[in-house]
């Protein structure tokens, strides 16, 4: 409020009880007229209180009461400051009307829940998604309206890392995607987004992929034998005959590799886990050891394995294909008599199997990306070795089968560690460390 209007009040009192001790003073009564000039100047600043009360209770668009001196320059500043008030407002509700309409357009289903779990707002499109109605689920709790278990687990966990998928709770064809995110004080923002197409769609590729892998596998076979039987029988056929053959037969055994890798990946991703049973992995290790040394042939190189006794729950076949790729991996690019070093311990934070080795190494950028299927940190090396682009596919999808997951560390030219990570709830035994070499 202006301030101005305050020197002009004092003086206005001043002069007002200097003209009633005058005219007290002429009627020789000066106490009686101040008193009655101050009551008389109370009663007037009370009317403006009034005044202004009715004003305020009245509705804003009305203009303020016309007033002298200090009350009017309140009623103006009043008046000033609810009009930007107002402007204010007008403009967060074309803000918020525009969010709102922009939210509407969406095709993925938007909720806002507070930290209670219950329903603040929500979008068209996740009316329609979740079958949500406002006039009766508004500020109920979203765990009541979707009432599926593995949603309601989701919800309290609290761990949004990854996304839900679950069908929807009005049409068990439709497909749900969720991802949460919290927000404020424990406030949450749903994300609820349809998946149908995308799922039909890497159900057709997987089908796809399962059926020409296994029709590609018996013409393969077919090769594969009369090159085989050529091949044992050179010493019958034309000499420049000899390497065309021999260059054949290794074709076809990358094809046949690639083959059982991609059926490989098929069976991950379309079937469920098998019974789960005590895995010897020590054991598991010492074998696949064995197997490492054979491949390595003349190389020389160090292969060591290093493991606590203790078994693991799971399946093994899975495992073995995972930990084998690993370890063959490090075999194929890793330099004549180099050092690979497998180790399997347990910790507080779980089970882990680790394979080090000082070979090639891969740069940074390529890291992130290396268990997409066929991507290639260096497509020479991978022509060199026979690699499929397919091992570490494996390995991620035997991980998450197994409730784990793979972390890779690697620098040019120095050498990689490839390191599992298994939850402790996996862990059958437990007892002295020992070293198999």
């Amino acid at each position: 409020m202006n301030n101005n209007g305050w020197p002009v009040a004092f003086r206005q009192l001043s002069l007002a009880l200097l003209l009633a001790w005058f005219i007290g003073w002429m009627l020789g009564n000066s106490f009686a007229i101040i008193a009655l000039a101050l009551a008389g100047f109370l009663g007037w600043h009370w009317y403006q209180l009034h005044r202004m009360r009715a004003w305020l209770l009245n509705q804003k668009d009305v203009e303020p009461p016309e007033s002298r001196g200090v009350w009017g320059l309140v009623f103006d500043d009043i008046y000033h400051l609810q009009r930007r008030q107002q402007k204010s407002q007008s403009r967060l509700k074309a803000v918020i009307q525009r969010i709102e309409d922009g939210t509407s357009a969406l095709k993925d289903g938007v909720l806002m829940v507070n930290n209670q779990g219950n329903l603040e707002w929500w979008n068209t499109a996740a009316s329609q998604l979740l079958g949500l109605k406002e006039s009766q689920d508004l500020g109920q709790p979203i765990t009541n309206l979707v009432r599926a278990p593995e949603f309601k687990a989701y919800f309290d966990a609290s761990q949004y890392g990854e996304p839900l998928e679950m069908p929807a709770p009005t049409n068990s064809d439709v497909q749900l995607q969720f991802q949460i995110t919290l927000y404020s004080l424990q406030d949450r923002l749903i994300l609820c987004r349809d998946v149908s197409r995308i799922k039909q769609l890497e159900a057709m590729r997987q089908d796809f992929v399962a059926n020409a892998s296994h029709e590609l596998s018996t013409p393969l076979t077919v090769i594969s034998g009369y090159l085989e039987t050529f091949i044992d029988h050179l010493d019958t056929l034309p000499p420049h005959w000899a390497r065309a053959l021999k260059q054949m037969h290794q074709q076809s055994g990358r094809m046949e590799s690639l083959i059982e890798d991609l059926l490989m990946l098929s069976r991950l991703e379309t079937t469920q886990l098998k019974e789960h049973n005590s895995v010897n992995v020590p054991e598991l290790l010492n074998a696949l050891q064995l197997d490492a040394i054979a491949l390595s042939h003349d190389k020389k190189q160090h292969i060591e394995v290093e493991a606590q006794w203790i078994n693991m729950l799971g399946v093994s076949s899975e495992l073995g294909s995972a930990f084998g790729n690993l370890i063959f991996n490090a075999v194929k690019y890793t330099q004549a008599k180099g050092a690979i070093k497998i180790r399997w311990w347990q910790d507080d934070a779980g089970l882990h199997l680790s394979v080090t080795d000082n070979g090639l190494g891969i740069d940074s950028p390529h890291i992130p990306r290396l268990t997409e299927r066929f991507y290639r940190a260096d497509a020479s090396r991978h022509a060199e070795t026979g690699g499929t682009g397919l091992g570490l596919a494996i390995v991620k999808h035997v991980l998450l089968r197994h409730e784990g997951h793979l972390q890779i560390e690697s620098t040019l030219g120095k050498g990689s560690c490839f390191t599992c990570h298994f939850p402790l709830t996996r862990t059958i035994e437990e007892s002295e460390e020992t070293h198999i070499n």
